[in-house]
């Protein structure tokens, strides 16, 4: 059987690479479509993590705010990128802000959907975790090093 909409995201994504059908279209249950328009606020830091996204198309800014300052772009993500981990870890909180830079499209995944999917299936939540850690692990390492860079470190 070929899978359509959502599933094909899903299917597609490394994130989710390897799940089988039945998997992805449990999952697909828990999609919804999304736009922003350039300057919109995605989410801000301290929001109840409701969502992740995979971000279809478009540009956003993850900032981080400084008192009396303007917000620090600390990554910026493309389509194809995962947009938000708050959802997995209580006490499910963003830990930035995000912002649309460019017209967004995108897919958000309810965590909330997501979370009750993995706790009725423990091997489910067992392979979201094989999944999610080593996309995750990628990204803290991208951001230590862009955190070096603009701290002018050197790298051990």
């Amino acid at each position: 059987m070929a899978l359509k909409g959502f599933e094909t995201i899903l299917a597609e994504h490394p994130v989710f690479k390897g799940f089988d059908h039945e998997t992805l279209s449990l999952l697909a249950g828990c999609a919804k479509n999304e736009r922003f328009r350039p300057g919109e606020t995605i989410y801000n830091e301290g929001d109840t993590a409701d969502k992740t996204y995979i971000l279809r198309e478009g540009d956003v800014a993850v900032e981080i705010c400084c008192p009396e300052k303007e917000p620090i772009i600390i990554e910026s993500l493309h389509g194809g990128d995962v947009l938000g981990f708050g959802w997995l870890v209580p006490p499910y909180r963003c830990m930035s802000h995000a912002r649309a830079v460019s017209a967004v499209r995108a897919m958000s995944l309810d965590a909330q959907c997501m979370r009750g999917k993995c706790d009725e299936n423990p091997a489910l939540g067992y392979a979201m975790f094989q999944h999610w850690v080593p996309h995750l692990a990628v990204r803290f390492r991208a951001l230590r090093l862009q955190l070096i860079d603009v701290y002018g470190c050197e790298v051990a």
